[in-house]
């Protein structure tokens, strides 16, 4: 295969899961930007998470929410679980990797949060057991994943599953979702005249 058809083929598929996945789960991102919208809103918080290309995900999801996305506002609080080499080192030294993410949700979630698991395999142990930690807690559960992603799915409240098993398009799936709920959270929280801001 030529250079030229590589390149084509990539973003065709590129373009061809995206709309796929966005055509079948309007409804659904809708829906889970109005729930994140309301518990910013009513003063709790976000915990993201997830390993390799997904923990660079969280942490760009987390940022786009902490400074602001695509208008001057004040900043909403969100957390990735992945940024700390000290916790997570520590963690992993003490007790196990798999705990890295749960521990930190024991000590930093509370009942009303969200946490959301990045894997886009859906089988990644650490993630997992974070979302069971979450939902034991009271915290609100969401889930981006892929097709494959059958373990995480049934853990959680609300799933997002990328239609392939290529792992560069499923995450290039996820931050486009992230962005996309990062927009509607901001037109919620910061421009619709119904809502009532409590965010300073």
């Amino acid at each position: 295969m030529q250079i030229e058809d590589k390149i084509r083929k990539a973003y065709e598929d590129s373009i061809r899961v995206k709309e796929q996945f966005f055509r079948e789960n309007i409804k659904l991102i809708k829906e889970v930007a109005e729930i994140i919208a309301k518990t910013l809103n009513e003063g709790s918080k976000i915990l993201i998470f997830g390993n390799g290309g997904s923990a660079t995900d969280a942490s760009h999801i987390a940022a786009e929410f902490v400074n602001r996305f695509k208008r001057e506002r004040p900043g909403l609080p969100a957390i990735a679980l992945n940024t700390d080499m000290a916790v997570i080192t520590a963690i992993a030294n003490d007790y196990d990797y798999s705990e890295v993410f749960s521990k930190q949700i024991k000590a930093l979630g509370t009942s009303g949060d969200i946490a959301i698991g990045i894997s886009t395999s859906g089988s990644s142990r650490n993630v997992i057991k974070a979302v069971e930690v979450a939902k034991k807690r009271g915290l609100k559960t969401i889930a981006f994943t892929s097709i494959r992603g059958e373990k995480l799915i049934s853990k959680v409240d609300y799933a997002f599953a990328v239609p392939s098993e290529d792992t560069p398009r499923i995450q290039e799936t996820h931050i486009t979702l992230g962005h996309i709920l990062c927009e509607l959270v901001e037109d919620i929280l910061f421009e619709l005249p119904a809502t009532k801001k409590k965010v300073k």
